[in-house]
Parts: structure tokens; sequence; C-alpha cells
């Protein structure tokens, strides 16, 4: 990831056109001729195959002929001159080139392709590019239009990133025609260099960017985009559109996780966990956009709709059943309030229908009490035109009670001119307006869904202990024979053996060769037993007749075991079967089938899957899927996101599962995709659950060679364990462990210790506790890109020190802290140095940090570990330490 020069990309202070040309229908033509009509203010130059004149502006024959070197080249040559001219600019000075022409795809006489040769081209000299194969880039701010659009955009709050340019056309035709305004217009075409990761980075601490809206039809590089897309979240709004969410077929699939973990799936868990917005359509692009924008405190999803026509509440209501919303159910203090300010036998329920005659007032008292109600954490205004009340009238009075509200309110104004005025007075007040109550709802609903899944970004979960695997070490070995044999699938004695070596619960399994021996396991294990088939092609036992349940006996075991042989060999002819499986028959009381899964996407690698499991599994498609690694608190998420989870919960008198067997399994499965990249596919299915814990009945892995680093397979970069350590101080031994996201508790106690001046020096404004958010934040770091070492006396934390990296891994920013007890005994020279050398490690050239003035401690300890302290305006400290 990396935003270096990207300055000169998206703020030029010069820029050329490469392939001028005189002939007006000529791509360079269009070019020059969308960049003086924008009315960039720096100087623009025009480079031709022979030297000319274009509108009064001189072109020259060539980069070498010109005066300067331009900090922007717009190339629109063909697809083989472009390494040659990337190469001949950078050696120039130029730093950043939009390349528009297509077919950079295509292999040269040197058997690379073009793009490949623009890329080494560009890479000695830092050069980034746009492109190939794109429409180009517009900053309004700058007048700047590097594209070959039809129009224009407008200056606005939104940035707009697309891999789509006949996209991009049509949505600046489109965006006009609604005054929508952008900081930034970017089309990415085959994104060859510039990528979403780095749009992503750039935009996300662009001051002029309010949100960042993207059109993405595919991903590249899965932990370059997650760590920028969680990095950009956590400053403003970032809305998605993702084409391609109708497959055109299902992929075929050896498990029904495989089957049932779907592409659109994995990148809707990877949205969701960055605190992003998915949206559907283009329309709803733009529509939440403006409605995240408008930052209202959010309190919760209980919407409560205020009408004034029966028929409108209806379908209001009918929309946020149908999305999954929550409605508010009135409290008993807010019906009595209600029933003082409306009509006698008004429906005393949500929504609240203050009757089509509706005066002023009934408008003004009714939403007075729902914006103050605690139980209503927002609130839909809806009207219908009467001819009784003007709809502005209303709006008027209405409007100042909006301005200071403490829950979000968004309006629907039904009709067309007659309300036109009153939509203008609410949308001037802040107030997201729409044309249909379906509109709002759908809009509401995409609130809920982004402020849940910026909750999940930045939340606390309880502080858990350390997940026990038995034996990690056992479990690569066993994954690591069967690679080295070239075996897809593990066998059922190797798969129960992994799962034991990771803690997840199996019912106890025989393997056997023959029908005898499978009946002498059956008498040892007592009781009925379940037979499966073991052969090597047949994965879906029960599809090709290989599983027997409730044999009692040995006759019955022996007759089943013929009998299923039979059956395999008529229903798959090539079927070698090789022996059978015994297990003894498992009814857990009040048992739900479940599936638990693992499958590996090609972009953003493993994914956890959770369902409904049983035979129906695929067809029931009842499902939720997360990224790894997971923690207690996004188990339990995904569990709530399916049908199923819900019927796991007590209900009736009847117990529920053991909801924490639950998470633990999903935990288990996690750490188990985190630490063995060559396991690709994993199905427990069945996993019964129940009040007394779970136990899978059924389980199959495929595996396949990894030989990349250990956890270069996960999108996002899960605890680095191996960084944990101890070290001596004095009499006392401490441990040194990265932060983690249950840390929550500790940290609250360590910064409960400190003093109002000490949060003062620390933070540089005066506070007296660290708020809830922010903890959260300091938990939840991307270990791709920053690093937070706790140490920790027992389980009490002594000092931490933080570090975050730029997207280049130039520079990293620190900052420090020492428990009172623990000052002066060398603790934050041991924890400065620690972090130095892990920077150092991974490849940062310089650490840097600020400390006020009146700091002097701070400022005698950068001194100590070799920091270079200056003086800087604002009464601060620059503290400087290089690190190559």
């Amino acid at each position: 990831m990396s935003v270096r020069n990207l300055e000169a990309l998206f703020a030029p202070r010069s820029v050329a056109v490469i392939g001028a040309s005189t002939q007006p229908g000529k791509l360079g033509a269009l070019v020059l001729r969308n960049l003086r009509a924008g009315g960039f203010e720096g100087p623009v130059s025009a480079v031709g195959l022979r030297a000319g004149e274009i509108d009064g502006l001189p072109i020259v024959a060539g980069v070498d002929a010109l005066a300067h070197a331009p900090d922007l080249a717009i190339i629109c040559t063909p697809a083989p001159t472009v390494p040659s001219l990337i190469a001949q600019l950078g050696r120039r000075g130029t730093r950043a080139a939009v390349v528009l022409t297509a077919g950079l795809k295509q292999r040269g006489e040197d058997g690379r392709t073009y793009e490949q040769a623009m890329l080494e081209a560009a890479r000695p000299w830092l050069l980034r590019v746009l492109g190939p194969n794109c429409i180009g880039e517009l900053v309004p701010a700058l007048h700047l239009n590097a594209s070959f659009a039809p129009g224009d955009a407008r200056p606005g709050p939104l940035g707009f990133v697309t891999q789509s340019g006949a996209l991009a056309a049509a949505m600046l035709d489109w965006a006009a025609a609604r005054a929508i305004g952008f900081t930034h217009f970017v089309s990415l075409g085959d994104s060859a260099d510039v990528d979403f990761g780095d749009m992503l980075d750039y935009l996300g601490s662009e001051a002029r960017t309010q949100a960042i809206l993207l059109y993405i039809e595919s991903v590249r590089q899965a932990r370059k985009f997650m760590s920028a897309a969680r990095a950009a979240a956590r400053n403003k709004p970032v809305v998605v559109v993702k084409a391609g969410r109708a497959p055109a077929g299902a992929r075929a699939a050896a498990s029904h996780t495989g089957a049932l973990a779907g592409a659109d799936d994995v990148i809707d868990a990877a949205i969701r966990r960055a605190g992003m917005l998915r949206v559907d359509t283009l329309e709803s692009l733009f529509d939440a956009a403006e409605l995240l924008g408008r930052r209202h405190p959010w309190q919760g999803e209980r919407l409560a709709i205020l009408t004034n026509g029966g028929g409108a509440g209806v379908l209001a209501a009918d929309a946020l059943a149908l999305g999954g919303g929550t409605p508010a159910e009135l409290s008993a203090a807010t019906l009595q309030a209600l029933d003082a300010v409306l009509p006698a036998g008004w429906p005393r329920a949500n929504p609240i229908d203050i009757v089509g005659d509706a005066p002023v007032e009934r408008y003004t008292h009714a939403l007075r009490i729902l914006l103050a109600a605690p139980e209503v954490d927002g609130v839909l205004f809806m009207h219908a035109p009467t001819a009784i009340v003007p709809a502005a009238d209303i709006a008027s009075a209405c409007v100042p009670l909006l301005r200071g509200a403490s829950k979000p309110v968004l309006a629907a104004w039904l009709g067309g001119v007659r309300v036109e005025p009153a939509r203008q007075a609410f949308a001037a007040a802040g107030v997201p307006c729409f044309l249909t109550p379906e509109q709002a709802v759908q809009a509401w609903l995409r609130l809920a869904q982004y402020h849940a899944n910026q909750q999940a970004l930045l939340q606390l979960p309880a502080n858990e202990p350390d997940l026990r695997i038995p034996d990690a070490a056992a479990a690569a070995a066993l994954v690591a024979h069967a690679v080295r044999q070239g075996r897809e699938w593990l066998d059922t004695g190797e798969t129960a053996a992994l799962l034991a070596a990771y803690g997840v619960p199996f019912v106890p399994t025989k393997v056997v060769q023959g029908v005898e021996q499978a009946v002498d396991a059956a008498a040892a294990l007592g009781g009925p037993v379940a037979l499966k088939v073991v052969s090597p092609q047949v994965l879906h036992k029960t599809d090709a007749g290989g599983v027997a349940l409730d044999l009692a006996g040995s006759d019955a075991v022996r007759t089943a075991a013929h009998a299923m042989v039979a059956t395999v060999k008529q229903r798959v002819p090539d079927a070698q079967v090789t022996g059978f499986v015994v297990q003894p028959m498992v009814r857990p009381r009040r048992a739900r089938e479940l599936i638990v899964g693992l499958a590996t996407d090609p972009v953003f690698g493993p994914v956890v899957l959770f369902g409904a499991g049983g035979i129906a599994a695929e067809i029931e498609r009842d499902r939720a899927v997360d990224l790894p690694p997971l923690n207690g608190a996004l188990a339990r998420a995904m569990v709530a996101r399916t049908r199923v989870g819900a019927l796991l919960r007590p209900h009736r008198g009847q117990p529920g599962v053991d909801e924490a067997a639950l998470a633990d399994v999903l935990l288990r499965v996690s750490q188990l995709a985190c630490d063995l990249p060559e396991v690709v596919e994993l199905d427990l299915n069945p996993l019964l659950a129940g009040p007394e814990g779970v136990i899978a009945l059924d389980a199959r892995v495929r595996v396949r060679a990894w030989s990349g680093a250990r956890d270069g397979h996960l999108a996002l970069r899960p605890y680095p364990r191996d960084l944990e350590a101890r070290f001596t101080l004095g009499d006392r031994t401490l441990g040194l462990r990265p932060v983690r996201p249950d840390d929550g508790e500790r940290l609250t106690a360590f910064y409960g210790e400190m003093s109002p001046e000490d949060l003062r020096l620390r933070f540089f404004f005066s506070q007296r506790e660290v708020p809830s958010s922010q903890l959260a934040r300091f938990c939840q770091v991307d270990y791709d890109r920053e690093m937070a070492f706790l140490a920790l006396d027992g389980g009490t934390v002594a000092g931490e020190v933080r570090a975050i990296c730029d997207p280049d891994n130039r520079v990293a920013e620190f900052a420090i802290l020492v428990a009172p007890g623990w000052r002066r005994r060398g603790l934050g020279r041991s924890l400065l140095e620690r972090m130095a050398a892990y920077l150092a490690a991974r490849g940062t050239a310089e650490m840097v940090g600020d400390c006020l003035m009146d700091n002097a401690a701070m400022a005698a300890l950068a001194r100590a570990t070799g920091f270079r302290v200056a003086d800087m305006p604002g009464g601060l400290h620059k503290l400087t330490r290089p690190l190559a």
C-alpha cells in the first residue's frame, strides 16, 4: 500500500498531454480540450508525434523536447509506446501518469506484457500510474479534468472511485442532474498500480472528502484493501456498490461449506468487517452518502413512524418488518403523553397515526414527545398533502425541533409540487428527505447496518481466556504429511486427530478395513452405532448410500456393511471401498443440526461459515460467513445473523443450546484457519448443538500445498503470538505482548490510574478518563500497519507503547505511557527500544513523535534512547529517530 507521489497525481502543479493531436476526433485532442476547458490553472503542455500547434498551444515532438518535466502526464498513445514514455518521464522528473490507453495486457516482442514493462519502467522513479484502460480523473476544486469524460464534475464533499470507465461517464452525467459534487472522481481502469487500497488511504485522510464512494468489480490484494478500508472507515463513511451479486452459475464444490460460502457472501463479510456499508444500486450509493454525511447521534435501531396517513404508515411498517428492522415499542408514559395531544381513538401504537386533519400543533406536540421518548432511537416523519394545512407551515413549525434533535430523524414528504417547499425546508435543516415510505425505511435500514458495522469495527469484547489448542504442532505435522503424499483429502482417522488437536468435540471414531472388523468395533463400543463407508471417491456419503444409523447387534452391522458396499458401487461405479467408520450413536437432547466450516476464497483467503446443517444445508442456505481471526463477539454475531440462530435461544420453556460451547467451536476453527494455510476446506456437518454442549458427527478436511508466509493467506493479519516475550526489570519479570481486542478492561484500569495531568501530557488535552470509543480503537489495532505492546505485571498493565506506520512504511508515529508505580525504573526506555527494534525489523525508516514542551520526562527519555528533540511551534517538541 502506498500514497507516495499521489499528490502529484491528484494535486499537480503542471500537466502534459502525451499523444496530443490536431485531429478533433482523436483521444489526445479530446483530453487536451477537456483539460483546458476545465480551467486548470497550472502550465499545460502538449506532446505529439511531430511539432505543431493546437488552439494556440505549441505541440512538441517527444518528451525530451518539453521545457520542464510536468508533475502529471496524461498518456493517450498506443500500448507499445507506453513503457518507453513512462521511462522517459521518470528520468525527466515526472512522478505521476494517467494512462488512458487500453490493450496493455498484450505481450511485446520480449514476452512481457506492455503493462509489466510499464510498471518496471515506473518503479525506479516511484512514478505512480492511474490506469491503464481508464477514463481518467477529475479534481473539481483544482479545475483538473484529466479525462475523456463527456462532461465535467462539480465541486462537492464526495470522493468517488470506480473500476468501470463506461459507468464513470454515465455517473458524471447523472450526478450533475442531481447537483452532486465531488472532491475526486477517479476511474481506476485495470488498476495496474493505483488501486482501491491506495485510494482509500489517500481519500481517508484527505480533509475535503467527507465520504468515500466505491464501485467495485473486483479486489486483488485483499490484505492491502482491508487495511486501507478499516483505516478510512474509522475516519469517514465509506459506501460500496459491488458488482456481481448474482453469479452466472453456482460453482461446483466438494463440500457443503465450499458450496455455501459464495464470493458475494465473502465480499459482504469483508465490507462489514471493515466498517463500510454495502448498497445494491448506484442511486442508493448517493442516497447513503448523503444520509451518512449528516452526523446525527446514533442511539439504536428502534424506529418510530409518525404519519398523517394510515396507509402510508402501514407501507412503512411493512418495509421495516420485511427489512428486518426494529419498530419502537411505545412505553406507557409515551402513550399517555400522546393521548393528551392526539384525537381520541388514535391507534395507540407505532406507526403513530395523527390523522389526516392534523393541525400544525398536533405535529409539533407528537414530534416533541417522540424525540424525548427513551425507547425511541429514531423518527421517520411522514406527511401526505391535505387541503387543511399547507405542508410548508408544518415544516416551518417542526424545523426548530429538528435542529437540536438528539437522535436521527428522516422524512418522507409524499407528493410533488405541493410539498416541495416543505421538503426543501427539512433538507436545509439537515434532515434527509425521501419521496416514498419504502425509500425512507430503506435509508433507515442502511443507517442501522452502517452503525452495526462501525460498532463491530470498534467493539470492545469481553476479557476472554486464551484459547488453548491441545496440540497445534501435531496438527501441523499431520497436515504436512498428507500434503507431501500429494493427497487432497484427509482420511477419517487424520480428520479426527486434527480436530482433537484443536480441541473440537468429535464423536468417538473407529476406522476399520473390513466387514468383520466393523462388527468387532461395534461390539466394543456397545449400544447402537452408526456405520459409514470409507472411500476416496465418496465425499457425500449419504448421497452414495454410505451411511447406516442405529445399528444394534452384530447381525445388523454385518448386513448393513454388505448392503452398503453394494449400494455405493452401484451409485458410484468407480468407488474403491477401503473400509468403514464405526461411531456410537449420539442423541443429545433437544439438539439442533448445524454446520461449521472453513472455505477458501481466491481473493480474501479463508472464511469461516456457520449455519443450519444436515443433508439440507445447501437447500436451506441459512448461513453467515466472516473472515478469520474471530473473537467471541464476532463468533456470537455470526450465529445471530442466521435464522437458525434465533432457534438456538431458550423459548417456550425449553432451554437453549450451550452458546459458549458453540462459540468455542467457531473460535477453534478460526484459529485452525489462521495456523494452517494448507487447510483450504473443512466441514463439521452435522454439528449437533444442545443444552449440554456441541459435538460433530461427521467432518471432512481438504488440503493443498502452501509456500507463502504462514499468515500470508489471511486478509486480516492475526494476533502475532510470536511477538510475545518476557523480560526482567530489576527484580521483577514482566510479560510483553501485542495488545488484543479483549484488553479493554485492562486498559480501562491502566488509564484509571492516571492523573488528569498524566492524561493531558499523553493526549495533549485535559480529560479525566479515556472514552470507550477511544479504548476500542486502542484495542482494535491493524497489526499489518500498527502495533501496540503492553508490559504486563501479572494481569495488570504496567506500560504501553504504540506506533502507527504510514501506508508506505517510511515513518511510524509513536506514543508511550507508563503506570505511576513503574516510572523511573527503566520501563519506558525498555518499551521504546523494543518498539524501535520491531519497527526496524519490518523495514520502517523513521520513528517520530510529539510531546508537550512541559513534558520534561518524555523529552529526557527520548534523548536517552537516540531521538533528536527539536522545538516546534505550538509548545511542542518534535522527536525523531532514524531506524535504517
